[in-house]
């Protein structure tokens, strides 16, 4: 798979250099600037020319020649800052890449680190690579990692996450990191696979990201020196501490299911943390709904209120992030060379910005709705719509199994010994307790089991949403499920809801079984509905989307359902393995 070379041509770069000349024009002049700059850490007043998608030029002058085709942008009246940058984007949560880059543009998050764990395990890599090269072309900067382990117990793991498929991620220009490495406690117990892809991942100049909840102070040196740079999972100021001491970049985390921002910054303050230099901000790919008020823009906002000096809450969401990660010379600051990703605000303490440059291009206008995006030819890159090749029977709803999994919260399971009758077709509104089952989504094996926690009274939830596009199954009564079921197979993938033998809400995901086609803005209002019927039928708890994804996830403890059956995390056996169906 093919990629350009360069960022620039060199054609490009003569013109470039022509406009300083005086020789051609910009094709965009932001004059009377008052902007941030990030390496003086100050506000400064200047011109910015910018050509085609590139800064030429920041500072005192304006251009010797000016055509009528060059656009000239009074600045007056607002602050600029360069494009915000989110390093942890997990963009398929129920969103899509294309939806959830033009959604975070017009708040300002002009460039994206993304997650690659759908596309490693739904596509083959000749698809990937290519829709890599169509994300490259959106007006926002697109970038990725390359994900070490499913994150779950795979029946094809050695084809899947195989040492070649891994390499030729690694190989990719857009590529940034390893990781996130939820597969550490296997780099620590001896996996020198893993040791060896992070290695490789370093020989290219690509960062290691980790995934460290809770662990020790020997844990994160050990990690260190394995190659770990950073880490996004410090739940306390002391964690952050630790981090730091040893030399870690910390991505500050405020997320659906972690908003713990606020805690960070006073427990940091109070620690007398002082300087944010190896400090970066995330959202941690939450669900559509958490962006409801924004995206890296929010964290900017928390952090000012929080104490944060304005300049430093700006670096920890631009030149931070873009010196992490050895993309400085293309971003995180309004200087000469830089890629023409620009905010314009009305306030240096409002960094929700007003009007957006990415690429040097408008796509948001002060008083206008942000320009729509042409959408992807999806089945290009073969995400199509679910098509099941079997049917359900009724004798895959047979729950026998004598332990099942309690949710302690939305994403921790543990095991419990099932006490009900789970021979019936109807379980009772006086538990907490629903079928579940997990199928495979070429119809080869199921797992059926317990979930405690979920729901006192829900009828049938269908999910084609998960952590490996299998199917999922939760309810109290199985007609119920089955007509969830049907009809999650007859929108081509979706999460449904069926009570009383009707269907009560429906989310098509047509996008292979996982994304929406909406815009953000509209699956905001679909996930509330969701959310909303969920609580009012007993979810507890404060993100079911994310429940749904982490059912599978072994890199939480303590159980989990997985292709291979019920898995032990802990101590990393199937305690009761999945059956061919």
């Amino acid at each position: 798979m093919g990629e350009q070379r360069y960022r620039w041509k060199g054609s490009e770069l003569r013109a470039q250099a022509a406009v300083i000349d005086g020789k051609q024009s910009p094709t965009k002049v932001l004059v009377n600037a008052t902007y941030l700059h990030s390496y003086f850490r100050e506000w400064v007043k200047g011109n910015i020319w910018i050509h085609g998608d590139r800064i030429v030029y920041a500072g005192e002058r304006l251009p010797d020649r000016v055509d009528e085709a060059c656009e000239i942008v009074d600045c007056r009246g607002y602050v600029l800052v360069p494009g915000y940058i989110e390093p942890h984007v997990h963009p398929f949560q129920l969103y899509n890449p294309h939806s959830f880059a033009r959604y975070a543009a017009a708040h300002g998050t002009t460039t994206l680190i993304n997650d690659n764990l759908f596309l490693l395990l739904q596509l083959d890599d000749e698809d990937a690579l290519l829709f890599l090269q169509e994300m490259n072309a959106l007006p926002t900067s697109m970038y990725w990692w390359c994900r070490f382990d499913g994150q779950t117990e795979l029946e094809r793991e050695e084809e899947q996450v195989s040492n070649a498929r891994i390499k030729r991620w690694l190989d990719q220009e857009a590529v940034l990191q390893g990781g996130e490495l939820t597969s550490w406690p296997k780099v620590a117990s001896g996996d020198d696979i893993i040791l060896y892809w992070m290695q490789e991942a370093h020989r290219r100049r690509r960062k290691i990201e980790g995934h460290f909840p809770g662990a020790s102070e020997k844990t994160l040196v050990k990690m260190a020196l394995f190659g770990a740079d950073g880490d996004h999972e410090a739940m306390t100021g002391k964690e952050v501490r630790m981090r730091l001491w040893h030399g870690y970049t910390v991505a500050l985390r405020h997320s659906s299911i972690r908003p713990d921002l606020p805690v960070l910054l006073e427990e940091m303050k109070a620690l007398g943390i002082r300087h944010y230099d190896k400090c970066l901000l995330t959202t941690d790919g939450s669900p559509p709904a958490f962006y409801e008020n924004g995206v890296i823009d929010w964290l900017i906002r928390i952090a000012i209120e929080h104490g944060v000096p304005v300049i430093d809450a700006y670096a920890m969401a631009t030149i931070n992030a873009a010196r992490h990660y050895g993309i400085e010379h293309l971003h995180g600051s309004i200087a000469t060379g830089r890629i023409a990703h620009i905010n314009f605000l009305r306030s240096a303490h409002d960094p929700t910005p007003a009007q957006v440059l990415a690429k040097g291009e408008w796509v948001k206008r002060d008083g206008e709705a942000p320009p729509l995006w042409p959408a992807p030819e999806w089945s290009r890159f073969g995400i199509r719509p679910l098509s099941l090749s079997w049917e359900l029977e009724w004798d895959d709803l047979q729950f026998s199994m004598p332990m099942g999994l309690r949710m302690e919260n939305a994403v921790i399971l543990k095991p419990y010994s099932v006490s009900i009758d789970t021979s019936r077709d109807r379980l009772g509104h006086d538990h907490d307790e629903c079928f579940l089952a997990l199928f495979d989504r070429n119809g080869r094996w199921r797992v059926n089991t317990m979930l405690k926690g979920f729901s006192s009274v829900l009828g049938g939830l269908a999910s084609s949403y998960s952590n490996t596009g299998d199917l999922i199954l939760i309810g109290k009564h199985k007609e119920d499920m089955m007509l969830a079921f049907g009809r999650m197979q007859e929108i081509g993938g979706g999460i449904v809801l069926a009570e009383d033998g009707e269907i009560l809400f429906e989310l098509s995901l047509p996008l292979g079984g996982m994304m929406s086609s909406l815009e953000v803005d509209e699956l905001i209002n679909e996930e509330k509905t969701f959310v909303r019927l969920l609580r009012e039928r007993g979810y507890p708890f404060e993100d079911p989307v994310y429940s749904l994804l982490f059912l599978q996830s072994t890199h939480l403890p303590y159980v989990r359902v997985t292709q291979r059956g019920i898995y032990d995390v802990m101590h990393k056996t199937v305690l009761f393995p999945s059956i061919m169906r």
